[in-house]
């Protein structure tokens, strides 16, 4: 026998409003493939687009305020893709970027501040120590590009040490929502049809028109994802500082 009565209510789809501050944590879902150290071993996921695109698979929640409990979830791509004029991954530069930023919201740090513990409060064993990083966070609403799913919940931005928005948010004291500029969802452009062909023309249909060191211490409606694997967890070792 199986009683349901205790079992939790289904939550709301409704999404975390555009704009909305929050603390949050991030956990990486590991997708199976391995990570350049033995640390991130069987962290990435590969694209379903193919390829080689590795990303590690991140979900978030938030922890207080009026929307705790909520999560949201992102892919952040760390190898593979487009390629700089130097051959590094546009994607893992732009990823990079954003967990540097995550480091100093966590850590409190100041990103110009780059003393001898910063820099080595920026130092990762692998990706993996990334999971269970906790920080302060803008959350943006982010329309899908396939028209069959519906719009989902993103990271916006990290929030910094010395933006005003950043001390109330760590201390979880409510903050107003600003949201982002409208985000409108990539479509594909058909290509412009051929001009119709004058009565005079050959009969034959004209050519179409080309187509265009350290483990922290411390959903909306969208694809339907397959069952999450276990988080990350926690890995002996990491840096207790972090959300001590």
């Amino acid at each position: 026998m199986y009683d349901m009565n205790d079992a939790e209510l289904p939550r709301s789809s409704d999404l975390i409003p555009d704009g909305t501050f929050a603390k949050v944590t991030m956990v990486i879902r590991p997708g199976g493939l391995d990570g350049q150290g033995e640390v991130d071993r069987g962290l990435l996921k590969a694209s379903r687009s193919g390829g080689d695109v590795r990303m590690i698979d991140a979900e978030f929640t938030v922890i207080v305020g009026p929307h705790a409990k909520r999560k949201f979830w992102q892919n952040f791509t760390v190898a593979g893709g487009k390629v700089d004029e130097q051959g590094v991954s546009i994607g893992w530069k732009i990823s990079k970027g954003t967990f540097r930023a995550m480091i100093d919201s966590a850590c409190g740090l100041d990103p110009q501040d780059m003393s001898e513990a910063a820099r080595a409060k920026r130092v990762l064993r692998g990706l993996a120590d990334l999971s269970g990083i906790t920080f302060a966070a803008k959350i943006c609403v982010e329309p899908s590009s396939d028209a069959r799913y519906s719009a989902s919940n993103r990271l916006d931005r990290v929030v910094l040490p010395g933006e005003p928005e950043y001390a109330r948010i760590m201390a979880g004291e409510p903050v107003p929502a600003s949201p982002s500029a409208p985000r409108p969802a990539k479509q594909a452009v058909a290509p412009a049809p051929a001009p119709a062909a004058p009565a005079w023309a050959s009969a034959s249909p004209p050519a179409a028109a080309p187509a265009a060191h350290h483990q922290w211490a411390a959903p909306a409606a969208q694809p339907p994802l397959p069952p999450s694997p276990a988080a990350q967890a926690p890995l002996a070792g990491g840096p207790a500082w972090l959300n001590g």
